[in-house]
């Protein structure tokens, strides 16, 4: 494996940075993979991978929390793809303080390790919800930001250090800000898979609020947005959107699901799932035109082949998440 040309993923056993780390090797690159440790040595949603592909991934286990590790881990990389983060809204109201631990500190440990390794690219991973309830839409990147959870505001202080690391030490970073990604691998305590098992395997769809439109941005549209985005130097000291500037409410989706799992449920809105009333975003709708201009990036897969591909993954696995359960 060439030190050369090796790239580092953190978070990389999660969600959209499995995805990720597979679309780097897929695309050839060498990828050495940042994964929590755990007693039990389990490397997240990488061992969905291929076993081809996983013998070609460098596994690195450790806290983004800490600094040696992450030195260590960044040392020898041009490239450095950062994704990992707490990111659960409910659990930010429960425990705020690990929140600023993880997205927050660990922000600043990949930021001077990057600059003491002299790192040729950093792409540090946004959020929409650092927009709050859109004040207009399609929200660009000079809308205002509003913390209207614990969850959010530790993102829009981990942006602020990346950019600050741009201006004050000419980091080369990207600050990526992806609207609602979805696509198999994702948790069950996420609006489109909780959706999904519940009308595949249950009796009725429990939901928060039928309401809320979001964005919603296929996991290979995200994956395929980051590493345009790593090839383009005028995103860098930026921040830039990934979305599809294309609305749909809750209530929306439950309709174009059921529709694809072929069933139709009872749906029973329900308080323990809704948030606070201030910290709820009503509408999250993006524009991507900046990412059009940047890196010629725009989405591909329309949501109802997003959707038809997410409700397969789920089918298949049946067991992969408890039906319904949204969890913090």
């Amino acid at each position: 494996m060439s030190l050369l040309n090796r790239v580092l993923v953190t978070g990389a056993g999660g969600f959209i940075g499995s995805h990720l780390v597979e679309g780097l090797l897929r695309a050839g690159h060498s990828v050495r993979a940042f994964v929590r440790y755990a007693s039990h040595g389990k490397r997240g949603w990488l061992e969905d991978l291929p076993s081809e592909l996983q013998s070609r991934c460098e596994f690195f286990a450790g806290d983004i929390a800490d600094p040696r590790a992450v030195r260590e881990a960044v040392r020898g990389c041009t490239q450095v793809y950062h994704l990992a983060a707490l990111i659960g809204i409910p659990y930010s109201y429960v425990a705020p303080h690990s929140y600023v631990t993880v997205n927050i500190n660990g922000t600043l440990n990949i930021l001077e390790a990057c600059r003491e390794e002299k790192v040729e690219r950093v792409l540090v991973t946004s959020t929409s919800e650092v927009y709050g309830t859109a004040i207009y839409a399609p929200i660009d990147e000079a809308h205002p930001l509003q913390a209207q959870s614990p969850y959010s505001a530790t993102k829009i202080g981990a942006d602020a250090i990346s950019i600050s690391y741009h201006k004050a030490f000419n980091l080369p970073v990207t600050v990526v800000r992806p609207f609602n990604t979805y696509g198999p691998r994702q948790s069950a305590r996420a609006v489109i898979p909780t959706i999904i098992t519940q009308a595949l395997f249950g009796e009725e769809i429990r939901i928060g609020s039928r309401d809320p439109v979001r964005d919603m941005v296929f996991v290979e549209d995200t994956v395929a947005g980051f590493i345009a985005l790593a090839r383009s130097g005028s995103s860098i000291g930026c921040v830039t959107n990934l979305a599809t500037t294309v609305g749909v409410t809750v209530g929306e989706l439950i309709d174009r699901i059921q529709t694809i799992v072929g069933r139709t449920l009872p749906v029973r809105e329900t308080e323990e799932r809704k948030r606070p009333e201030a910290s709820e975003v009503f509408k999250l709708l993006g524009s991507a035109k900046l990412a059009k201009e940047r890196a010629n990036w725009e989405p591909q897969v329309s949501l109802d082949e997003g959707l038809r591909r997410t409700v397969d993954w789920f089918r298949e696995r049946k067991n992969v998440e408890p039906v319904g359960q949204y969890r913090v």
